[in-house]
C-alpha cells in the first residue's frame, strides 16, 4: 500500500492537472452585447378612399398583426351635394383634384371603416384635403388646408345627414390625427412652419436616398420614403407603389404584364428589407394607394411581402403613430427644414 502522504499527493498533482487542462481548453468568456432591436417596417395608404381596400388592409393586418397608417383626404367625406363644404387655398369652394364620394352611404361606409380601423388599433393620418400640390403655399395657405381637414372629418355625419353619430366621434376626430402627408410629396418651409401649430407631431413627406432614422425638429418627427433598388440594373427608385407604377409602365395600365411587375416590386421590397434586417435595422417605411395599378401587381406584392416578413418575431410592422408614441419629438425653439426633403 502507498504511504497516506503519497496517496494525497498523487490525487492533488491530478486535480490540479486536470485544472491546468480544463483552463487550457475553456473559451474566453464572451463580451456582453445588446439585444438587437427589432426590425420596424412602417407601411402607409394614401388618400384611403376604396371601401375593398380598407377591408383588405385590415384583413391583412389581422392575419400578420400589423398596424398600418391611413392617410385620409378629406374630399371622401364629402358628396357631389356636400363638395361646397371644402374650398382649398385659392380654389373655389368644391374644387378637388381628385373627385369626391359617389354618395352618402359611401361616405358612411367609409367613416365605418375609419372608425373601425382606429378601434384595432391603426393610425388615421391627414393627407389634406383636395390632393393640390401646396409647395407654392403661404403658411396661412397651409393653416386654411389643415382646418378644413379637421373641420370636415369632425362634421362629417352632420355634414351629410347621417345619423346617429357616435358619441365619441368629434373626440376622435378632435385628437386621434396627428400626422400628416402632403400630397405628390411636395413640401416647403411654410408647411413645416405650420404643422406643428396645427397640432401634428409627425410628417411623413419626406424622401431619402436609402432608409434613414426619423429626424425631430420644431416639436415634429420628420420620416421619409427611402429610394430602394429596383429592377435587373438596380436603379433607385421611392419605395411607394406609383413609383413602381411610373418605372414598370410609364404609369399606363398594363395588366397583362401584372405577373412580372409584381415579382419585381416584390423582389425590391424584400431585397430593401433583407439589408436593413441583416444590417443596421433602420426602419423601412414602405408607401402605397388603395388603386390597384397594373391589375393589382403592387399590392398582390405587398401581401407577400407583409405575409412574410411582419410575422416574425424580430420584427414588427407598425404605424408612423406607434413610432412618435415612443420616439416623442422634443420640441425646439427654431424650426429647420430636415435633410432629404423635397422642398
Amino acid at each position: 500500500m502507498f504511504p497516506a502522504k503519497s496517496v494525497a499527493f498523487r490525487v492533488a498533482a491530478t486535480f490540479s492537472a486536470c485544472l491546468a487542462a480544463s483552463a487550457a481548453f475553456a473559451d474566453p468568456p464572451s463580451a456582453w452585447k445588446p439585444a438587437r432591436p427589432k426590425q420596424a417596417v412602417i407601411i402607409s395608404f394614401d388618400s384611403a378612399r376604396d371601401i375593398s381596400q380598407w377591408q383588405r388592409s385590415r384583413a391583412l393586418a389581422k392575419r400578420t398583426g400589423a398596424h398600418f397608417t391611413y392617410f385620409l383626404s378629406c374630399v371622401f367625406l364629402l358628396t357631389p351635394e356636400t363638395r361646397k363644404a371644402y374650398a382649398g387655398p385659392h380654389k373655389g369652394a368644391g374644387k378637388s383634384n381628385i373627385g369626391f364620394a359617389a354618395s352618402k352611404d359611401e361616405v358612411a361606409a367609409r367613416l365605418e371603416q375609419i372608425r373601425l380601423a382606429a378601434t384595432e388599433g391603426h393610425d388615421i393620418g391627414s393627407h389634406g384635403c383636395g390632393h393640390f400640390d401646396g409647395k407654392a403655399w403661404t403658411k396661412a395657405d397651409w393653416r386654411t388646408e389643415f382646418s378644413a381637414f379637421r373641420h370636415v372629418l369632425e362634421n362629417a355625419y352632420s355634414l351629410n345627414g347621417i345619423a346617429p353619430e357616435p358619441p365619441d366621434w368629434r373626440t376622435f376626430a378632435d385628437h386621434a390625427v396627428t400626422g400628416f402627408r402632403a400630397p405628390y410629396l411636395s413640401t416647403g418651409k411654410a408647411m413645416y412652419a405650420a404643422l406643428a401649430e396645427a397640432g401634428f407631431r409627425y410628417d411623413a413627406s419626406g424622401v431619402s436616398n436609402g432608409p434613414v432614422e426619423p429626424q425631430a425638429s420644431g416639436g415634429i418627427l420628420h420620416f421619409s420614403l427611402p429610394l430602394i433598388p429596383e429592377g435587373p440594373k438596380a436603379r433607385p427608385v421611392i419605395a411607394m407603389d406609383y413609383n413602381l407604377y411610373a418605372r414598370h409602365s410609364g404609369a399606363v395600365e398594363k395588366p397583362e404584364e401584372k405577373r412580372a411587375f409584381e415579382e419585381r416590386a416584390y423582389q425590391a421590397l424584400h431585397a430593401a428589407f433583407e439589408r436593413q434586417y441583416a444590417g443596421e435595422r433602420v426602419p423601412l417605411q414602405l408607401g402605397f394607394h388603395f388603386t390597384l395599378m397594373n391589375g393589382g401587381a403592387y399590392w398582390d406584392a405587398l401581401e407577400r411581402f407583409a405575409d412574410e416578413v411582419c410575422v416574425k418575431a424580430d420584427v414588427e410592422c407598425i404605424s408612423f403613430r406607434d413610432w412618435t408614441e415612443r420616439h416623442p419629438p422634443a420640441a425646439t425653439p427654431a424650426h429647420a427644414q430636415p435633410e432629404g426633403k423635397n422642398s
